[in-house]
Order: structure tokens, then C-alpha cells, then sequence
């Protein structure tokens, strides 16, 4: 733990010419559990990034840690590259803009070329302008769906996907040795500009994203003539104009946009937690039902790499999860690209290990081959980067992850809300064409391969000491793995930080074919499991159930028995 005492004092001395710093620190002065949790630790940079809450501290997101962070990449990309560029981008929260800007000061003063966007931008429009420009590295000023309080700093690998481990550790050496009072170079932006170390990227690189995107229907004509009436909201984020665009583009005709949630704005007034996994973020678009009865509502977060939706079954509209959606998707672009004859010989995709296996069987019985990688999209990312170096990436079918974030294409190697968007509207307007919702079609799907309820716990830990209480539950669960849950023998425990699998049955041991990381899994009968592991961005952490049953109403009982066995392991409510 850093000293507290210490650094606050040094703060207070070096900030005197920041008067928001300065009046932040003087607030809190007196109040030790506020300076406590403001600089009891550095914020730690990973395959994440940098993610944490606006404010003075080195435990904080502001000027100080931010050029810190960005000082550490350019020596980075300096100490192993002759020449570098890097892209950068930034979505609509407190403070984006301004980020944005000092890491160009910065990485121009040390000689690294910068392209960034003129305008806030979604998240995959930088993952392209990095492969596009050939830069080698890009930078995201994002917290994606947390809070108004929280922004983040995500950092990009020169194949277009973040940071995975080697280089992030790489960077985080580098960036522990900079003084981010005293050890940063910086120009002034203008003059950055006038050198012509900064540069704009311009519209035609924007152009060529939407031409890539515009590429991904598998039924264009179809949606020309299609009726779908569709509601979007960009959560006052990123996602308003491109969103908008290639749905236009391609054809829809009935598409409304939420007006109290349209323009950007970072205090996110109609929606504290901007995160289209919860009920919370449609309760505008609901109201506008009552005279628009659309069939389809879509939310994408604040840096438009995630979408969620609300489907219209009746009189009711159902809220589909990460894996429903997910599930759905494979079966449509493999159907759809089986009828119409361009299903490529040998389909692959991938989706994190803590996503529905449903997906497994969809794609089976298409000949489509299902791969599991780590949570995280880099790992989607550097998994199609191996396509590609093999001349394979035609093979590639999409990519998802359970916490709503999609892939269709290889333009990007991130999520990408926007082509998500487009190829979510065109299945339902397949299957409206043929009468059905999606919530139908998902229905179809379960009665063909069986029920699978899938659930997400979170437990929430802030501050220094619930920093260490996570840690302690993660290494007593690790250390006493359970017997049986919900009534059901363990089969197997996967321990992903020894790299391990133990079947139960037999003691036998085998080797994890995925990095080594903070996780644990269980697998169950039947095919039901729990995995357990902290989040990489929130103070969480995070419990993955899936229950498999006869019925929906079965796999739905067997999950919740896990889940509650899972609390009582992990001693949480």
C-alpha cells in the first residue's frame, strides 16, 4: 500500500497550479478515509487498461495519471520501435475530450506521430484506424458502461485488438518509472498540429469503416422491403450518428432515436448506470412505444461497442440477454449464409469461455467450429489475428462475449456496436418476414438443443478494503475448492491461475488450454457449471451460472440453486 500521508502532501505541493485539483484535495483534507481511498494504491495499468473514478489521487482518473500512463506507452513504443504512430479516440464522458488531447501533447513531444479523431468516436472506429494507418499502438479515453464518475484508458496492440498480457506488463514497467509530476514530455496540441506530429484523421477513413460494415448484410434486399419498426438509443454516448448511418444506409426505413438520450452527454441524466445489460436504459424508448409500437428497441453503451435489446413478443417487450442474443446470431449469419450458398467451407468463431455453451451446438450443427478464449475481446481479437496470419480470416464467422459485445467481421478486432446493430435489425427482420419475433426464434433454438438458463452475480467491493476483501475470497475459494453445489458432485475444477483442470473422480490433472489468469470454474452434471473471477475494470466480483434442464422453467430452478450455493461458498450476499 503507498504512503498515504506522503502523497497526499506531495499532491497538495504539486498541484497548486491546478485550481480543481487543488480545491478537491482541500475538501477532502481532514477526512482520512476519503485520502485513503484516493491514494492507497497507483492505478494499475493491464490488458484493461487504466479504469477508475474522475478526481485528484494517483487512485484516480485525471490529468496526472492519464499523461503518467501515456508517457510509459511512449517509452515503450520508443524502446522497441524505430518509428511509431498511434490512434487515438474518445466517447462522449467527463473529461474524453480533454484526455484525448494530452495524450496527443505527450506522445508528440516524444516523437510519436498521432492521428486521432476530430469528433468523439465508438470504440471500434479506433481499433480500424490502427490496422487502416498501420500504427502501432491506438489509445480509447473510455469507461465503456460504467457510471458518470468513472472514465478509462483503453490501450491497442498494432494488429488492432488491446493489449494482452506481454505488452501490457511491458507498458505498466515502463509507465511505474515516470514521475507524472516531473518526467512527462508535452507540447502544446496547436503546435503539435503545426509540426506535424498531430494529425486529423479524416473522413475518408471514417468512410471506409462504414463501407466495411456496409459489406456485413447477408440479405440486403430483404431489409430494403422490410416493414421492422425499430427504436435506438445511443445512451447518450458515441453511437447516435454511426448507428444511424448505416441503418439508413442500408434500407430501414422506420427508425426513431430517443430523444432524451440522443445527443452526448457524460452526466448520463436518464441513466445512471448507461449499461444496456440492465432494464434501466429502455425505459425511455419504452415510453415511446405507447405511439410507435416498434418491434425491435436497441441501446448501445457509451463508446458503442456493446448493444443490447428489448424484442416486442405481444403486448409486452422482453429484454434479451448477452447470450441469448449471442445464441441467436450464430444460428441466423450460419443460416443465412447456407441459403444463400456463401457459408465458407470450414466456419470458425469464438466466443469467451464464460459464454452460453449453446453456442457450441448452434454453430455444430452448421459444421461450424466454436473456440473458447479468455474473457476479454482481445482475446477475440488475437484469436483472428491468427486466421489471418494463416490466410484464414474468410473463415471467420463472429465473434461474442456474454456481457453483450459482438463482432461480425474482421474491420475491427474489438467489439463493434455498430455492425452488431445492422445485423441484429436484419435478423429480425428475417424472422418477422417469416412471423416470428426473436424471442420465438430463441424458443426454437431451446427446443431443438435443450433449455440453458445463464446467470450473471455481481458483488460490488470499493474502496482499499474491498480491494483486499476480494483477494481473500478468491484465495480461500482457490484453496477449498467445493465438493458438490446445488446438490450436485463437482465433476471437474478448473484452476485457471495454476493453468489446471482436476477431475474429482479420478485426481487426475491436465493442463488449461488458455492463459493463466485469476479464475476458477466448476463443472457440474448435465452440463452445469459456475466460474467465479474478480472484474478487470469494476470493483467486482463476478459469478457465471449456467443451468441446463428439460424445461425452461427446470434450467431456470437449477441456476438459481447454483447461484445460491455459489454465495454461500464465497460468503457473499
Amino acid at each position: 500500500m503507498n504512503d498515504v500521508k506522503s502523497l497526499y502532501e506531495l499532491w497538495l505541493e504539486k498541484t497548486k497550479n491546478n485550481e480543481e485539483i487543488q480545491n478537491e484535495l482541500l475538501a477532502v483534507n481532514g477526512n482520512d478515509d476519503e485520502i485513503l481511498d484516493r491514494f492507497y494504491r497507483n492505478l494499475e495499468f493491464g490488458t484493461a487498461g487504466l479504469r477508475g473514478v474522475l478526481g485528484a489521487g494517483t487512485n484516480r482518473m485525471n490529468t496526472y495519471t492519464v499523461c503518467q500512463a501515456t508517457q510509459g506507452l511512449a517509452d515503450y513504443l520508443n524502446g522497441k520501435y524505430e518509428a511509431s504512430s498511434v490512434a487515438i479516440g474518445y466517447d462522449s464522458r467527463i473529461k474524453s475530450d480533454v484526455f484525448s488531447k494530452e495524450c496527443a501533447e505527450v506522445l508528440a513531444a516524444n516523437g510519436i506521430k498521432v492521428y486521432i479523431y476530430s469528433q468523439l468516436m465508438p470504440t471500434p472506429f479506433v481499433s480500424f484506424a490502427v490496422m487502416r494507418l498501420k500504427c502501432k499502438s491506438g489509445i480509447v479515453i473510455t469507461a465503456s458502461h460504467n457510471p458518470s464518475k468513472y472514465n478509462g484508458y483503453k490501450c491497442y496492440d498494432p494488429a488492432g485488438y488491446q493489449m494482452t498480457e506481454e505488452a501490457a506488463d511491458a507498458t505498466y514497467e515502463c509507465i511505474r518509472k515516470v514521475d507524472m509530476f516531473d518526467g512527462i514530455k508535452r507540447i502544446p496540441f496547436d503546435e503539435g498540429i503545426e509540426k506535424g506530429l498531430i494529425e486529423f484523421i479524416g473522413d475518408d477513413i471514417i468512410e471506409e469503416f462504414y463501407a466495411q460494415v456496409m459489406a456485413r448484410p447477408i440479405n440486403p434486399e430483404l431489409i430494403k422491403n422490410t416493414d421492422l419498426k425499430v427504436i435506438y438509443t445511443p445512451l447518450n454516448g458515441t453511437g447516435r450518428i454511426p448507428v444511424t448511418t448505416v441503418l439508413n444506409r442500408a434500407g430501414f426505413k422506420n427508425i426513431k432515436v430517443v430523444k432524451e438520450q440522443e445527443m452526448p452527454d457524460g452526466s448520463f441524466p436518464t441513466c445512471p448506470y448507461p449499461n444496456p445489460e440492465i432494464k434501466q436504459v429502455f425505459e425511455c424508448g419504452l415510453k415511446m412505444t405507447e405511439d410507435f409500437r416498434a418491434d425491435l428497441m436497441l441501446a448501445t453503451d457509451p463508446d458503442c461497442d456493446r448493444v443490447g435489446i428489448a424484442v416486442r413478443n405481444g403486448e409486452e417487450y422482453v429484454l434479451l440477454s448477452g447470450n441469448d442474443v449471442g445464441v441467436l446470431l450464430t444460428d441466423y449469419i450460419l443460416r443465412a449464409k447456407k441459403e444463400k450458398g456463401i457459408l465458407p467451407e470450414n466456419p470458425v468463431m469464438t466466443k469467451s469461455f464464460v459464454s452460453t455453451r449453446l453456442v457450441d451446438k448452434v454453430a455444430a450443427k452448421y459444421g461450424c467450429k466454436c473456440h473458447d478464449v479468455l474473457t476479454g475481446f482481445k482475446y477475440v481479437g488475437e484469436f483472428i489475428a491468427g486466421l489471418e496470419k494463416n490466410g484464414k480470416e474468410s473463415d471467420f464467422v463472429m465473434g461474442f462475449e456474454e456481457s453483450y459485445g459482438y463482432l461480425i467481421g474482421t474491420h475491427a478486432k474489438d467489439k463493434d456496436g455498430v455492425a452488431a446493430s445492422l445485423m441484429i435489425c436484419e435478423m429480425a427482420a428475417y424472422f418477422k418476414e417469416k412471423g416470428k419475433t426473436l424471442v420465438e426464434a430463441l424458443a426454437d433454438i431451446y427446443s431443438e438443443f435443450g433449455y440453458y438458463s445463464n446467470k450473471l452475480y455481481n458483488f460490488v467491493f470499493e474502496g482499499a478494503s474491498g480491494m483486499m476483501k476480494m483477494k481473500e475470497i478468491m484465495d480461500n475459494t482457490r484453496e477449498n475448492p467445493p465438493a458438490e453445489l446445488a446438490g450436485m458432485k463437482v465433476a471437474a475444477v478448473q484452476n485457471f491461475t495454476a493453468g489446471t483442470e482436476t477431475d474429482t473422480a479420478t485426481g487426475a490433472v491436465s493442463a488449461l488450454p488458455f492463459p493463466k489468469a485469476n479464475v476458477l470454474a466448476y463443472g457440474l452434471p448435465e452440463g452445469n457449471f459456475a466460474i467465479v473471477r474478480p472484474s478487470g475494470t469494476e470493483p467486482k466480483i463476478k459469478v457465471y451460472v449456467t443451468g441446463c434442464g428439460k424445461s425452461s422453467e427446470d434450467a431456470e430452478k437449477i441456476a438459481e440453486a447454483i447461484g445460491e450455493s455459489m454465495k454461500s461458498l464465497l460468503k457473499v450476499d
